[in-house]
């Protein structure tokens, strides 16, 4: 299997400027693991990249998809199985960045799904799973077959949707099924290394580079992927920074009341993620300032 580097975390503590050093460090590119950082025209409130990082150093996977296009996990593993390809075809380290975990573990793990039992179903779980969230969707599997609700994360929406979709059309639990496997073996060798800091120390950043982000503007930005004909009603205008603006903007909240609720809500955010990835077998936790531990680790993965 290839070796790769994989850099996770919650949002805000840091993943790109370490990324960097690691590429600068051991002649590496970055594949980005972000499922906002993915848009075009959706820059200040992704915190994407900008053209100094990418820079000092490539990167793959960041700001090439159209806004109003769809995108998920296959997908995603499908590019960045190909970008690795073409990093380590170069004599280059791959090096994958970012906090979106799904993206992560498909990667890493594989993601496979047999053909639907029912078209039907599956969209119309897919749809509840949009509008209600992962945790509601997580609670009614609980109801049907609390063995698997109790393997799936509540923001593991595919598997849920999975789960749900086999007992609606069979009445059979997947549990007694023994389908409740989605995630196959390891595809990579891969270095995982989460970021990780004091969690009011990463609040206060929050904090911060949501005022970064507004002095930036932010609001202009959305603003101006309206007028460039993307509707705030679109699933990634529906992401956080961009929802909180779009509330303003349709006078539901002041915008005092909108950067309480963005801010708010990118904590909330981080401290899923944080979940998420505590929850990740082999994951190594570093500080992102002690770049000392992780040169060490990734010196002796590479030998």
């Amino acid at each position: 299997m290839k070796k790769i580097i994989t850099i996770c975390g919650p949002t805000g503590v840091g993943k790109t400027g370490f990324a960097i050093r690691l590429a600068k460090e051991f002649n590496g590119e970055i594949i980005g693991a972000d499922s906002m950082q993915i848009y075009k025209f959706m820059d200040i409130g992704t915190a994407k990249p900008d053209a100094e990082e990418r820079a000092a150093a490539v990167h793959h996977l960041v700001d090439f998809l159209d806004p109003k296009e769809e995108f998920d996990a296959g997908k995603f593993a499908a590019m960045a199985d190909r970008a690795i390809e073409d990093i380590h075809n170069r004599g280059k380290l791959p090096i994958v960045a970012g906090g979106t975990g799904l993206y992560i573990r498909a990667l890493l793990h594989g993601l496979f799904r047999g053909k639907p039992i029912c078209e039907e179903t599956l969209e119309k779980l897919n749809r509840e799973l949009e509008e209600q969230g992962g945790e509601a969707l997580h609670n009614r599997l609980a109801a049907c077959d609390p063995e698997a609700a109790g393997k799936i994360h509540p923001n593991d929406g595919f598997r849920i949707v999975r789960a749900l979709e086999v007992f609606q059309t069979t009445g059979t639990p997947i549990s007694q099924r023994q389908q409740d496997h989605d995630f196959k073996e390891e595809r990579y060798q891969s270095l995982t290394l989460g970021l990780h800091m004091e969690r009011e120390k990463l609040y206060r950043r929050i904090n911060q580079r949501v005022d970064i982000m507004l002095d930036q503007g932010l609001l202009k930005e959305v603003h101006g992927l309206v007028e460039q004909g993307y509707p705030l009603e679109l699933k990634s205008m529906q992401s956080i920074g961009y929802r909180q603006m779009g509330m303003f903007m349709r006078g539901e909240v002041d915008f005092q009341e909108a950067v309480r609720l963005l801010k708010r809500d990118t904590r909330r955010y981080a401290k899923r993620q944080f979940t998420w990835f505590k929850k990740e077998p082999g994951l190594v936790w570093v500080d992102p300032q002690d770049t000392t531990k992780a040169l060490a680790a990734v010196k002796e993965f590479l030998t």
